[in-house]
This record gives structure tokens, sequence and C-alpha cells, in this order.
């Protein structure tokens, strides 16, 4: 081009470049103890029934068990355990005998609370037909006889915290009028595998802590073997130790240790510094383990984390997918740094991030393509987690990959979760002329006898960017035949070493790069899969003003536009050289270099820039017919 008129600046709307409940607790807030053969009974003045075994959970009730009056202690204040949302009457609280202390409030605990509210006198109301809740509690509250027997005090201050409650037949605090499906027992918090008690109320994956071996999808045997490895490769290791490597908890890791010493394949070496139990022992191998872990290493030589089940793996990448997002313009230009980029940038690459299906890049090189991949993955909030291995079918798969994946930080106050699992941003993952087929498929080292998960599988729930697109060894045509499946029905198939083949979700963001003829690399079958294609301009000479002085600003050099001028009369113009979004940046880092080899400050001036232009532009000034003797002269 011959003429870069100067254009003016943009206005004012252009854009710039959870766990499962303790099983050693058995009662919550709203619980009482199983009653006994003879309980010991508390006269009122404020009556609670305790569940009785047997009970059913609504309709007629049993016969009250006879109880004798001499047995009863010394009247203790009590608290009216009434479930149920009616009406009725507290009674009065003795003054002589203060109340005991509030419990400290348990977060792992059920959330439930019943309320104190006064009744005309009367016989109560009865419950209102459809609000049947499982538990003896409850449907001994149907009773008034039996609802007026005092039981055992456990909580006498739970009423102290109780709020209004809502009117007969209302809806349940809990958010259900009914029981849940399959609902026995006391009233305790459930969990689905994957979803904590005290995680956050949202929708989002949260990994429960496994309280057995059973929930975390293991086998005792799988276990003891992660335990035999960890210790053989380290020599000897303490308990606590063992766990950290396993990613388990302690008690499960202990129990497991301990049946390994019963079997004579561990024993204790001696105690920690610090500490008592089994955690801090120091535990080493002995002799009778030599020939089965010789078999165990000739299995698989994995030794990390225990891995997460393949089922597991698969329900967390659909609960955390990529698809369905609803980002807008406004949310997108905070996500971009200081990248300068067009208007028409955010139009295109908005409503494919919302799509989450794939897009396809083109335009020369050095413009910014892959650093938009780079502001894409910020754009979608909120981080996921990723397994540090997973198991199919008895094979190890290593899924968390530290250059891929940055884990962050557990804010204070986070409830708890597998750590079999890292906490981590949404991945980008970017490959470009080193991909080959096979990089693409499960890798298995014959050495250690794993797998390593492949690039689109480490990339699961984020981004995919295949960079350079068109000149990679393998033929465009065989990488887009490859594709074909995965972008059509998100699905990808691997392949064992056994030759056994796999489904794993395809849930990626997919994104191709090319500085080559598009024409000349995809058909229209590929094209119909890849819906979304947008071409990065060139920079005009305004916007190369604003990535000088963006990255003046980075690089603390003080900006000069008149010397930017300088280097656009002298270098652009004359050679009619084009402009590319990644110069400012390189001539910039060319200038300080300079500068600090010449012992001054880096500063934008003609003698600095001229010899920066020499050094970047030197192979692209020369001439095709030109012998290398003549092109190092010019």
């Amino acid at each position: 081009m011959s003429d870069f008129p100067r254009r003016p600046p943009p206005g004012p709307g252009s854009s710039s470049l959870d766990a499962e409940q303790d099983p050693n607790r058995s009662i919550t807030p709203l619980e009482t103890p199983a009653a006994s053969a003879n309980p010991v009974l508390a006269p009122p003045p404020r009556p609670r029934q305790p569940p009785v075994a047997g009970m059913p959970l609504g309709g007629s009730q049993p016969p009250e068990p006879t109880r004798s009056r001499a047995a009863q202690p010394a009247p203790l204040p009590s608290v009216i355990f009434d479930p149920m949302p009616r009406p009725r009457v507290p009674p009065a609280q003795s003054a002589s005998v203060a109340p005991p202390a509030p419990p400290p409030f348990d977060g792992e605990m059920l959330d439930v609370q019943t309320e104190r509210r006064t009744a005309p006198p009367g016989p109560p109301p009865p419950p209102p037909e459809g609000d049947r809740r499982g538990g003896a509690s409850f449907a001994s509250s149907q009773d008034p006889e039996r609802r007026a027997a005092p039981g055992p005090e456990r909580r006498g201050s739970d009423a102290d915290r109780r709020g209004p409650a809502p009117s007969p037949g209302g809806p349940d605090r809990r958010g259900a009028g009914a029981a849940p499906q399959g609902y026995v027992g006391p009233e305790r918090r459930g969990f689905r595998r994957g979803e904590a008690s005290d995680a956050p109320a949202t929708n989002r994956f949260w990994p429960a802590q496994p309280k057995s071996l059973q929930d975390a999808g293991l086998t005792t045997t799988f276990v003891e073997e992660l335990v035999l490895k960890a210790i053989f490769f380290a020599g000897e290791m303490r308990g606590m130790d063992v766990a950290t490597r396993l990613q388990l908890p302690t008690t499960l890791v202990d129990e497991v240790i301990e049946g390994l010493r019963r079997q004579k394949y561990i024993d204790i070496r001696g105690g920690g510094s610090s500490g008592v139990g089994r955690s801090t022992m120091i535990y080493q191998l002995t002799t009778f383990v030599t020939d089965v872990l010789r078999q165990i290493l000739d299995r698989n030589r994995y030794n990390g984390p225990a891995p997460v089940p393949f089922n597991e793996w698969v329900a967390a990448v659909k609960q955390q997918t990529v698809r369905g997002n609803r980002i807008t313009r406004q949310r997108m230009q905070d996500k971009f740094g200081d990248l300068i980029i067009r208007d028409y940038i955010f139009d295109g690459i908005g409503p494919a991030m919302n799509s989450g299906r794939a897009i396809f890049f083109y335009g020369p090189p050095g413009n910014g393509k892959t650093a938009i991949c780079q502001g894409m993955v910020n754009c979608y909030e909120g981080d996921i987690f990723v397994p540090h291995a997973v198991l199919i079918d008895d094979f190890v798969v290593k899924m968390f990959d530290a250059n891929i994946h940055r884990a962050v930080e557990d804010e204070p106050g986070a409830p708890s979760y597998d750590r079999r699992w890292v906490r981590c941003r949404r991945p980008l993952v970017v490959v470009g002329g080193e991909l080959t087929l096979e990089m693409l498929d499960l890798v298995y080292t014959p050495e250690v006898k794993y797998y390593e998960a492949p690039f689109q599988m480490k990339a699961s729930n984020g981004m995919l960017l295949i960079d350079d697109f068109g000149r990679q060894k393998v033929s465009p045509k065989d990488l887009l035949n490859r594709w074909i499946v995965p972008l059509e029905s998100d699905v990808d198939i691997l392949t064992l070493h056994t030759g056994k083949k796999i489904q794993v979700p395809f849930d990626v963001f997919a994104a191709f790069s090319t500085n080559l003829d598009p024409s000349a690399l995809v058909d229209d079958a590929f094209l119909r899969r890849v819906r979304y294609k947008l071409e990065v301009q060139r920079p005009d000479e305004e916007q190369f003003h604003e990535i000088f002085q963006v990255m003046c600003k980075k690089r603390g050099v003080p900006y000069d536009a008149r010397a930017v001028d300088y280097l656009i009369d002298e270098h652009y113009r004359p050679a009619n050289r084009p402009f590319a979004a990644c110069q400012p940046r390189d001539l910039l880092d060319q200038v300080i270099d300079m500068a600090h080899y010449q012992g001054m400050s880096p500063r934008l001036e003609p003698a600095l820039l001229d010899a920066a232009v020499r050094s970047y532009f030197v192979r692209f000034d020369k001439p095709q017919t030109s012998s290398p003797t003549s092109a190092s002269a010019g």
C-alpha cells in the first residue's frame, strides 16, 4: 500500500485490543436418640417425643408403653419437639433451672429448625392432608397423646434459635412439601455422588469427600497396591504422607495400612517427631512383599493420587459443560486485558462462545489469533474440577497436567471436597505444527504401563486451539477427518492398547487457526461442522499507534507519538510494508535491548528505532532473486 491516511480516533462505542454426612454422627438438630426398653422420662413442663422403633410413617400409632412414675428424675427444662408446622402452646419454663446453653452450630447438620408459636386453647388442628413426612418423629407428632409424652432431653435451647414458622399446610421450609422418594429413617441430608452436603447451593459440580473406599469407587486391593508402590518408591513414608500422596482421607488409608500390616507386607520402622496415632508412624516394606510387589509393578507403575472412576469423570464433564453459556458484549470487553481488537471480532466470537461448538480463524500471521483465544477462555466464569487420573478398565489415565491446568486456591471457609480432583481454571490447550494423529489418542508407555490423556481430553470443559493449521506433518485432509465425528456428535472414540475402543465426551470449544489460504485446506464437510468463521485482519495506522502506546505502558517506556510517526513514515510507507499487531511489541523489545546494551535508558528515538527495524525486518526485505551477500548488504 502506498498511502496510510491518519484516521480519526475511534468513537466512544469502539473496542480495544460438595460431602456426605459423617457416619459417626447419627443425630441432627431435629433428631433424638432412639427410645430404649425402659427410658428414663422427665415430667413436663415441656414434652418432647422420641422416635419409636417400628412406628409407621403415618396413620395409626402403636399403643403407648406403660411407664413407671417412680423412675422419673427431678424436673428438667425441656424443648417442645414438633416438626409439624402447626400451632401449639409452649409450656412455661421453670424459672429455678436455667436452660442449657445452645450447642454450637454444625454446618454439616441439616439446617432445618422448628418453630415456637402460640394457639388458642383446644385440641390442635389435624395436619393438612398430604403433608406426611417420613421418620418416627414426624408420625408421632400427629398423635396428641403421644406428642405430649415427655422424652429424654438433649438440646434444651434449640427453641431459642427458632423463628416464625409457616402456616399450617404452607410450603415446607426445606423447599418441598412431601418427603423425597425413597426417604426413610431420621431426617438427614443425603447426597448424590459428586454433590456434598456442605457444598455451595448451586448446580455446579462439587466432588464429595469419600467416607469409604466404596464411595471412592475403588477396591481395597487397588488402594493396597497404591500404598505399596508409594512406600516402595519413597523407601519409607509416614502414614499421613501416604494419604497425601494418594489424596485420600487419612482414616481410609490408615485402615488399608493396618490390613497390609496384618498381611506382614509392611512394618513400622519408628514414630514421627510429633503426634500420636498411625498417621505419624513411619512404615517400610518387608521381605514378604517382594514377589507381590514385582507382580504389581509388572501390571503398572503408576505412583500418584488415586484415580477417579471413569463414569464419575464423564458425569463431571457433563455437569461442567462449556456449552450453553450466556456471554454478552459488555462481559467480554473486560476479559481481553490490554488486547486491542476491533468491534467485528467481538461480534464474531461472542455467538460462537455461546454455542460452544467450534470457530475457524484465518488471516495473516502475527495479528493476535492466539491471543484472542486466550482472552476467550477468560470470558468463562467460575472454575472446574479436573481429576489427577481416571480409571478406565483397571488402566490408569493421567489427566491433570500442570503445564495446562492452572490450579486455583480455595477461598477461606470453602467446603471440603475430594482431593483427587484439582480445582482449576478452564483450560486452554494450544497445539501447533507438532501435532500428529498419534497424539490425539491415548498415549500408552510400555515402561510405566499407564496412559497419558490426549490433548482434547485434557482440554475438556475448556478450549482447544489447533494453531498453524495446515503446517502439521499430517495432511490437512487426514487431520480434518479425525475431527469430523467429535465435532458432529460431541463424542470422541479412543483406543486402548488392548484394542478396545471407548467413548469419551468431547466437551471442548475447538478453534482452528491458520495463516494459509483456507480454500486450499478445508472442504465443505468441515465448513458445515465449523459454523463460525472469522477473519482476523491487520490493524490500521490508528490501531498501530494504540498498540504501541499499550506496549510502552507495559514495558515502562515513555510513549512518543512523533517517534511512531517517524517509524511509519521512514520504514513502512516507503517499503509498502503492512502492519501487524505483533510488531509494536517486538520492535519495542528490540529498542529496550539495544538501549541497555548502549548503557542508556530505553526510549523511543530514531536511532534505536532504525536499529530495531534493520534487525527485525531483514528477512522480509530480502529480494527473491538476490544472493545472501547482497541481502545482508541491503
